[in-house]
């Protein structure tokens, strides 16, 4: 295989399953649905870049729609 075709692996997937964990809960979230779609465009068109913002300066705490413990 040629090294610049590799794309992906463990990392990439790493990343995917981050992304969606940050896509669901701004879904999630008590956000209004202009700030969920562009949140979400964000993580969905820069994968590691739009997570780190997100991250970040998402405000996650304040937008928290109060997630329950199962047990």
């Amino acid at each position: 295989m040629h090294p610049a075709t590799y794309t992906g692996g463990f990392f990439g997937v790493v990343i995917l399953i981050l992304d969606l964990i940050a896509i669901f809960e701004v879904i999630n979230s008590n956000r209004s649905v202009t700030s969920k779609l562009l949140w979400s465009l964000l993580i969905f068109l820069f994968p590691i870049l739009g997570l780190i913002i997100y991250f970040l300066f998402g405000g996650r705490e304040e937008h928290n729609s109060g997630y329950e413990a199962i047990a």
